[in-house]
């Protein structure tokens, strides 16, 4: 049993680890751990001036320029105790920056503490290189700031952090009863439901830094109601709050996830919802993305529903293919339809998908909400050829005759007419039916690989050939051609495309081009066209083990940043880094 003066100590730990995590010595001259979420300035002589660096996920990594302004300097520049900025500093060399760019587009007040709590696109999702790296220059006023002259830390929380595990696991000195209730969906002898409970033993002193447990005098035990799934993963919620460590799977998550949201636990929440990008691919079947977005949805989490929601749209071919398509629900649905980076073959295939759906729903989905989902549908987009057979192959079509004429007409019109002349009529340019998709049919993509004898890290395993060089991969390599325009007017009209993946600094400077990173996918257009009114928004798509989309990168001046391990995080990560590279050509009117 722990005595009274056992249990004083171990509140005075408490204390020292929920306070400060460490105590600051300046005897010992040694680097300190960095924490999540710490910042510095890289690059400089000068300790108040250099790159902006942000630590996350076990390594630092940068702040790309886009949207920087003197709010978000002021933040990083109080966080490391300097007065204030003084200035930005773009295009700076600052020395090479082998990590990852962890933040873009962000955005502070210019009163928050910490840069990370300012908002930002997500950790790792960007479109920038290394040579958008934002530096920064902060104010020193009358200070006098050495750059030897520095505090170090001390950090032996691990320690403590299994000291408390093992007396949450001993039970020795527990003083308070939390009672876990499941229904388990039976009904007892008496017609009552049957209850499944559990009691776990813990201790006041800890419970006592979440306000939900109520350990106050006199305050002995506490029921929680759960559900029978979530039960056996209660024990381990409870030890997080002793440890601030756990092991979260793909089964253990959402249940986690919501413990940590009902009780309060920011932290662990946020770090759980981050997660989920890295679990959404482990399930083939998709229910459990179709699970996490219901709960996203319940909960509120947008985070977590864009982030269901973009996986679900990237690999949309996969999802109605899966086990999970028949039972979407119309609000996911509908959120899947509305998106413009939905991948997909074409819209004829989108069509025939949502058609499908409605049909294997039968009368449970009511012709108001048919006709809702069937104008989410892109008519022009569909290709020409196939829209002759919509009347005699659509399943729907004499049930909703006037939406698909109105909607089939103006997609032959959008195929004869100049776009031009469809906006005198009133077809603004702004409305999504004219906006394309990312579809992947030929002649709009084409497919290259990496060969075997190169890495993914841009690396090649030092095969040459007779005159000293590694030969050129054909397979990341190849022309193509396109019609300048999805529309039929333009059918006849080519477009000749160059596409290339370059693995290292040789492969660039032999076509004339500076390279900040590798891979990185180059496609550039062999023909001139004299349409000013198309643009072309490409796009390359990184297909993990030729099972499901990872990534996609716009192309910026024809060339896409495509290294996951230098300059950007996968939004959902691919293991091994084998991957197919897709490259897509969307045109259309501006």
């Amino acid at each position: 049993m722990l005595t009274h003066q056992n249990l004083r100590s171990l509140w005075i730990l408490l204390l020292l680890h929920m306070s400060a995590r460490a105590y600051k010595f300046d005897i010992l001259k040694t680097h300190h751990e960095p924490q999540e979420g710490d910042v510095r300035l890289f690059g400089s002589k000068n300790v108040s001036e250099g790159r902006v660096e942000i630590y996350h996920d076990g390594k630092w990594g940068t702040v790309c320029d886009d949207n920087w302004d003197m709010a978000d300097a002021q933040v990083l520049c109080r966080q490391l105790n300097f007065l204030g900025a003084k200035s930005i500093v773009t295009g700076k060399d600052y020395g090479q920056a082998p990590g990852p760019i962890w933040l873009d587009d962000i955005n502070c007040k210019g009163t928050e503490t910490h840069l990370f709590t300012c908002e930002f696109k997500g950790w790792g999702e960007t479109d920038c290189t290394h040579k958008e790296d934002v530096g920064v220059v902060c104010e020193t006023g009358s200070i006098n700031v050495d750059i030897n002259d520095s505090t170090h830390s001390l950090d032996h929380s691990i320690g403590l952090s299994d000291f408390l595990g093992q007396i949450f696991d001993d039970g020795n000195g527990c003083d308070f009863l939390i009672v876990v209730q499941s229904p388990t969906g039976n009904k007892q002898e008496d017609g009552t439901p049957e209850i499944s409970e559990k009691t776990i033993c813990a201790h006041k002193m800890i419970l006592s830094q979440i306000p939900f447990f109520n350990t106050s005098v006199g305050i002995t035990n506490i029921t929680v109601n759960l559900s029978l799934p979530c039960q056996p993963h209660f024990t381990s919620f409870i030890r997080y709050i002793y440890t601030r460590k756990m092991d979260v799977t793909l089964s253990s998550a959402l249940c986690l996830h919501q413990m940590a949201s009902n009780f309060g636990l920011k932290q662990l929440m946020e770090d759980i919802g981050r997660l989920f990008s890295k679990i959404l691919p482990e399930d083939s079947t998709f229910h459990n993305q179709v699970s996490f977005y219901k709960y996203a949805v319940e909960t509120k989490d947008l985070v977590l529903e864009e982030n269901c929601v973009q996986y679900m749209a990237w690999n949309y071919q996969n999802l109605t293919r899966s086990p999970a398509w028949s039972s979407l629900s119309v609000g996911l649905l509908r959120a899947l339809l509305t998106r413009s980076d939905l991948v997909a073959p074409d819209e004829y295939f989108v069509l025939q998908s949502v058609e499908r759906w409605i049909s294997e729903k039968g009368d449970s989905i009511d012709l108001e909400t048919q006709t809702d989902l069937l104008g989410c549908i892109r008519f022009p987009m569909i290709p020409a050829e196939k829209l002759y057979v919509i009347e005699s192959s659509s399943p729907l079509y004499s049930t909703h005759k006037t939406v698909y004429r109105d909607n089939m007409l103006k997609a032959f019109q959008f195929n004869v007419l100049l776009f031009s002349y469809l906006t005198k009529q009133k077809f603004g340019k702004e409305n999504r039916d004219y906006q394309p998709r990312i579809y992947t049919a030929e002649p709009w993509s084409i497919v290259l690989e990496a060969s075997s004898s190169e890495t993914q890290s841009g690396q090649y395993n030092n095969h040459y050939n007779n005159y000293g060089y590694n030969p050129y991969s054909q397979t990341r390599s190849k022309s193509f051609t396109t019609p300048v325009h999805n529309s039929l007017i333009f059918k006849d009209i080519v477009m000749s495309w160059q596409a290339n993946i370059f693995m290292n600094r040789y492969e660039c400077s032999n076509y004339g081009v500076r390279c900040e990173s590798f891979p990185v996918a180059r496609l550039t257009p062999q023909s001139y066209i004299s349409q000013s009114e198309i643009l072309f928004r490409n796009r390359i798509l990184l297909v993990c083990q030729g099972q499901y989309v990872c990534q996609i990168q716009d192309f910026k001046s024809n060339m896409a940043s495509i290294s996951a391990n230098a300059t950007q995080v996968l939004p959902y990560p691919c293991a091994g880094d084998q991957f197919t590279y897709q490259i897509v050509v969307t045109p259309e009117y501006v």
